[in-house]
């Protein structure tokens, strides 16, 4: 075909197109009302469908709150698999589910009687995908019900949008110290019993492709205008003539010529638009891996009216530590004393909705990194400073079976006397210089624990609490349960009990006495099967000999007549004592006797007579050591419940050997307490000052704190120096401890403590306290509590209410009666002839028949 015959056929064809389309748009026109309402009811109709499907998708959820230990420090790469694995989780909903509903929330949580709760909320399908996560044991994932609150009076609402150019991004928030220490320092001080609930909800949901595509090209597009209108800006200064001085520009303006310009002007090239960079302008929004929507909601509410408001405030605040070149702030604006935005209506509904549903409607500006919102998306770590709550930690109440541990100021600046339960308190630790309140600290534990009807021994080699602490225990229900040991006395007049090592009225097993009697001696002296065995086996059947006299004693119905640790030199160095004691002996312990103890040396036998001398040289201590029917049974005293104070008479030599059969004698009780069943066997607390005079090289507070807590025995120590103590003990303390506790002191001392606390507390942070305050930490209801600042308690301060001066007099008269305390100087002339009251009786006993006992082999 020709082709002017072509166009010739082409013309009509356009032309028919051309009046097709015309035809059309007068046909439209014609029917614009009906085709208008047609296109309403089909977007209304696939509005109506994406909400059903949306409530039906978010309907199917699953809540999972995450709990961290004290240990958790994630890393940014921890965090970074965490993110994405809430993305993935966001979009994991059925085929159908709309766009806005494919969304998971991050919801932190604060009422008043928890610092703050961070939970997961997801499609279900996720659940098995958000079960594990990659922080790994650190942080235990748990089933969660859906958020169930009452109505309260005041509610605020707020919306949190991301302001800044499309791709400028929030501030880096470094890991350390926490990102949430300004949100969590913000809900710190919420009072539960005014209703006081915050609520932070972070929605995230993948960017769709689409959209995402949009927002680069209008990114793009803006950068290129702004880049045009720069560049334009730049010609017109370019052409503009400098004014010399304020009276030529004003003559200028004055001059109708120069309105017109001035042709006469030098040519100029316009400068041309500076280049757009593309990652430069996209910023956050060049890469699609890790980029999601999000919308940050927070609500606050209150019974108390203002309360909710001031929160708030304080909320956005927090929230200002991600300002950068992109920055988080509250949608809505404000005219005059009147705020406009999601806490009024008509925005009401909507944030209600998102808030119930977690449907998913950003602003415009809700686009972010996960990077970005690396704070949000863990619970708080081992860096952040947690407030102390009245529900994680109770207040002292008289009564409550709870002790006192001292000042907590909390958030609201206000100070209470934070306290453990009775039945957590297993064993507790104090360490820091003298004089910072230490002692006092341990005394209104004490009183506390008489009044809640416990028992206890307190130890105090300084002889001075119990005149503090009288006032207080003088009560009726307690002065009967008071019994003092003072071995600090002097004159003759003054009152003393005693206590016979190898008293066998209570009818222990004589095995029993007689193993913790050598083992208290060796622990002290530094005796062992290496260093010293001879003298081991020489008090030990010396010990034995005469346990088994007094076992002859109590049967012949004279207790009185007991032999006590004291005629053990008797028995090693008298032939016809020693021909008396052995003459009761079976032939099995008559044995060593006869074919052994007359090869050893002499002088072997001073290793062990020496520290019998020493505790005889001191009238105290011979008067309470050798009297035959003790007063002082720690036993009896476990399974009554009494309130023993023990005063010894000092710190040296001596009387650490005192202080350490003491000791001893604790832990044998406290085992000899199988015979009972556990329900029958009462909470009995040690209190023990200066640990480091009772340790020595003997394991025997280790063993306490190992073995006796299941037979219902407590350990309250008390140390200027830990890295004195034995390293077996204080192994055992460490570990073992409900309750760890220092004032100042040393770095290298206070370092065996906050050791304890890794990354909380430093060495240099305690050294810096002022006296009567400490670092402590608590094992509430099987959880760590702290470390914590606290105040330590004074007796008057807590107890003032119950002091009664009055009665001090009836209390030691009291004590002094359940103590059987006679006067010194009748103690210690009964102590004095104890031995020939035992050789008296040893002389009329019937000895038992031995045709080959001549005596003379015993010489």
């Amino acid at each position: 075909m020709e082709p002017h015959l072509t166009a010739m056929a082409v013309l009509p064809m356009g032309a028919a197109l051309w009046n097709g389309l015309a035809a059309l748009a007068r046909w439209i026109l014609a029917n614009s009302w009906w085709l208008a309402l047609l296109t309403a009811a089909a977007l209304i109709g696939w509005e109506h469908l994406q909400r059903r499907l949306s409530a039906e998708a978010l309907s199917r959820r699953t809540y999972l709150q995450l709990e961290p230990t004290l240990a958790f420090e994630p890393d940014a790469e921890q965090i970074w698999r965490q993110g994405m694995q809430l993305v993935r989780a966001a979009g994991s909903g059925p085929w159908w589910t709309p766009r806005r509903a494919r969304s998971v929330r991050l919801r932190l949580r604060a009422n008043g009687k928890r610092p703050l709760v961070y939970r997961i909320e997801a499609p279900a399908t996720a659940h098995a995908l958000l079960k594990q996560t990659p922080y790994g044991a650190r942080v235990e994932v748990k089933q969660a019900a859906p958020v169930a609150d009452k109505q309260r009076a005041h509610v605020v609402r707020a919306v949190l949008t991301l302001h800044g150019e499309p791709g400028s991004r929030l501030r880096e928030v470094p890991l350390d110290p926490d990102p949430l220490q300004p949100l969590i320092d913000a809900v710190a001080d919420l009072n539960a019993e005014l209703g006081d609930v915050a609520e932070v909800c972070v929605d995230l949901s993948p960017a769709p492709r689409w959209h995402l595509a949009v927002r680069r090209m209008q990114a793009m597009q803006r950068a290129r205008d702004q880049a045009r209108r720069e560049a334009q800006r730049e010609a017109r200064w370019l052409t503009r003539e400098p004014a010399d001085s304020l009276p030529a520009a004003m003559g200028k303006l004055l001059d109708p010529s120069e309105w017109r310009g001035n042709s006469r002007g030098q040519m100029v090239m316009s400068p041309q638009p500076r280049r757009v960079e593309r990652e430069t302008v996209l910023g956050k929004l060049t890469h699609t891996p890790g980029l999601v929507r999000v919308q940050i909601l927070v609500r606050c509410t209150s019974d108390a009216a203002g309360r909710a408001e001031a929160r708030l405030a304080r909320i956005g605040a927090a929230m200002d530590v991600y300002a950068g070149p992109s920055r988080l702030a509250t949608l809505g604006w404000s005219a005059g004393p009147w705020r406009f935005g999601p806490d009024r209506r008509p925005w009401r509904r909507r944030f209600d909705e998102q808030w119930a549903t977690a449907v998913m409607r950003p602003s415009r500006g809700g686009w972010a990194h996960i990077d970005e919102l690396a704070g949000l998306l863990k619970p708080p770590t081992a860096t952040a400073r947690l407030p102390l709550l009245k529900t994680e930690m109770p207040t002292y109440a008289l009564g409550k079976n709870l002790l006192p541990q001292g000042w907590y100021r909390g958030a609201d600046g206000r100070e209470r006397l934070v306290a453990t339960h009775e039945d957590d308190t297993l064993f507790e630790i104090q360490s820091g210089k003298a004089g910072w309140g230490k002692t006092m600290r341990a005394q209104v534990h004490a009183v506390a624990s008489a009044h809640n009807g416990r028992g206890l021994a307190f130890v105090d080699p300084h002889g001075d609490s119990f005149t503090d602490v009288a006032r207080y225990l003088a009560h009726e229900d307690i002065i009967d349960r008071v019994a003092l040991f003072d071995l600090t006395v002097r004159e003759d007049g003054d009152m003393l009990s005693c206590w016979n090592l190898l008293d066998m009225t209570a009818g222990q097993p004589p095995h029993e006495v007689t193993t913790a009697t050598v083992e208290a001696f060796a622990g002290v002296l530094g005796w062992g099967d290496v260093t010293a065995p001879r003298a081991l086996t020489i008090l030990t059947k010396a010990v034995e000999a005469l346990v088994a006299v007094n076992s002859q004693a109590v049967v012949a119905q004279v207790p009185d007549r007991q032999a006590t640790i004291f005629q053990a030199r008797a028995l090693l160095t008298d032939p016809t004592f020693r021909h008396l004691a052995l003459a009761g002996l079976d032939a099995e312990a008559r044995k060593w006797w006869q074919a052994t103890f007359p090869d050893i040396p002499r002088d072997a036998l001073l290793t062990v007579l020496n520290p019998l001398e020493r505790l005889a040289a001191s009238p105290v201590t011979r008067a309470f050591l050798g009297c035959p029917v003790s007063g002082y049974d720690i036993r009896s005293a476990m399974d009554q419940g009494q309130v023993l104070w023990v005063c010894p008479p000092g710190t040296g030599p001596t009387d650490r050997l005192l202080i350490s059969l003491i000791v001893h004698d604790f832990l044998r009780a406290g085992l000899s307490r199988r015979d009972l069943p556990e329900a029958k066997r009462r909470p009995f607390r040690f209190y023990l000052d200066e640990l480091i005079s009772l340790d020595g090289s003997s394991t025997v507070l280790a063993e306490i704190t190992e073995q006796l807590r299941k037979f219902g025995c407590r350990l309250y120590g008390m140390t200027q120096l830990m890295h004195r103590l034995n390293p077996a003990t204080r192994s055992a303390l460490l570990q073992n401890a409900s309750c760890l506790s220092t004032t100042a002191g040393s770095l290298e001392a206070i370092a065996q403590i906050t050791d304890q606390w890794p990354g909380t507390v430093t060495p240099r942070d305690v050294a810096e306290l002022d006296r009567f305050r400490h670092y402590a930490s608590f094992t509430i209801a099987g959880k760590r509590v702290g470390p914590l600042p606290i105040r330590g308690p004074e007796l008057a301060e807590v107890f003032g209410d119950l002091a009664r001066p009055g009665q001090v007099a009836a209390l030691r008269k009291a004590a002094h009666a359940n103590a059987a305390a006679l006067p010194l100087a009748e103690r210690r002339a009964m102590a004095l002839a104890q031995e020939e009251a035992v050789r008296s009786f040893l002389t009329t006993r019937t000895a038992p028949t031995d045709p080959d006992n001549t005596g003379e082999q015993y010489a």
